[in-house]
């Protein structure tokens, strides 16, 4: 009996492993091949209207949403000025590349996103009392602040009587990046970095700490949680990520730096992304920037196709919005935890039928 114990603790001590190493390889599976896929197979499929009207906004929104989605998602502070922290961002990188030449691209881009942390933290400062709704409006000062504050000074945009400038060229160790498949490879890999720092945080204390306030601020008070240095640090690391998203967004999407780039419809745009990707998920940002991006393009094709004999463009615009926020809402109103959740079932259900048919 105690030989036939020992054996059994032997296979088992045998086979817990290798179960850990399948789940493990199996968690890895579904990004590396996301990855493979960026890197490998778009560049060689995608043409030039594909990366500057899809690809490049994609990416730039996804970035954003993530930032808002730690805020948000994990650690629920509702935000309504994503924008604003994306127009610092922009506009302090390119005044760091204006002032200090000598600075490289990556450099400047760094001190461009904790330029933003800082006045996401200025901003954040009200979270120590406010809470939902009245949060957001507090956080909603911070975007019309700072288009009043990049309009008014005409410093920030090196006294360009438009307020319109170029952006400065991508280059990086005297590489340049001056083509569209070059720009969107620069793009992704920003995105993939900061992501995956991101998706490091909320898998550690730090993270739990967000989910903790999130759900019971109280509680996670008595449990020893430090309730307000850790809502400032997420404003914080949400800032600086959101920040180098504007930085994307001006530098390589628009190539142009302007405020009207980064005004409130730009800050509602990064909210939705996130309510329909899911919240406290961060493949949500991506499947909700996905929809934000794709689906109005392909609204217009279609538009125009069909109604384009009958109505001009500026009907067409508005019955294509009309269109999407009909289906926005009947979409939450079928599936409250966004895109996310969605796919996590039909996937399950694929499992399972794949199961039964096994």
């Amino acid at each position: 009996m105690n030989t036939m114990t020992t054996s059994l603790q032997t296979s088992d001590a045998r086979v817990q492993p290798a179960a850990r190493v399948a789940w493990h390889w199996q968690g890895w599976a579904t990004p590396l091949a996301w990855l493979a896929l960026a890197y490998g197979v778009v560049p060689l499929v995608a043409n030039d209207y594909w990366f500057d009207a899809i690809l490049i906004p994609f990416l730039a929104l996804s970035l954003a949403a993530v930032g808002l989605n730690l805020l948000t998602g994990y650690a629920g502070q509702l935000s309504l000025g994503s924008a604003a922290f994306m127009a610092v961002g922009a506009f302090a990188a390119y005044n760091f590349h204006l002032r200090l030449p000598e600075l490289p691209l990556l450099v400047c881009i760094v001190l461009a996103g904790l330029s933003a942390t800082v006045v996401g933290v200025v901003f954040g400062l009200p979270s120590l009392r406010l809470r939902g709704f009245y949060l957001a409006v507090s956080t909603l000062a911070a975007q019309f602040f700072v288009q009043w504050a990049l309009t008014k000074f005409g410093w920030f945009s090196n006294y360009n009587p438009s307020g319109v400038i170029d952006a400065p060229p991508l280059a990086v160790a005297g590489f340049a990046f001056n083509t569209p498949v070059l720009r969107y490879l620069f793009a992704l890999t920003i995105v993939v970095l900061l992501t995956t720092l991101v998706w490091r945080l909320v898998h550690t204390p730090t993270g739990h700490h967000f989910v903790a306030i999130r759900d019971h601020e109280l509680a996670a008070r008595v449990t020893g949680i430090p309730v307000l240095r850790t809502k400032l640090l997420a404003f914080a690391i949400s800032s600086f990520v959101i920040g180098v998203a504007g930085v994307l967004w001006g530098f390589v999407y628009l190539r142009t730096v302007e405020p009207a780039g980064f005004n409130l419809d730009r800050s509602f745009q990064i909210l939705f992304i996130v309510i329909i990707g899911g919240l406290a998920t961060i493949r949500g940002a991506f499947l909700g920037a996905a929809l934000i991006v794709v689906f109005p393009l392909l609204l217009a094709r279609v538009g125009s196709s069909l109604l384009g004999d009958w109505f001009d463009s500026g009907v067409l615009d508005l019955c294509q919005r009309i269109v999407l926020g009909v289906l926005i809402v009947g979409f939450l109103s079928a599936e409250p935890q966004g895109l996310a959740a969605l796919g996590h079932r039909i996937w399950r259900r694929i499992c399972r039928s794949c199961n039964h048919r096994g």
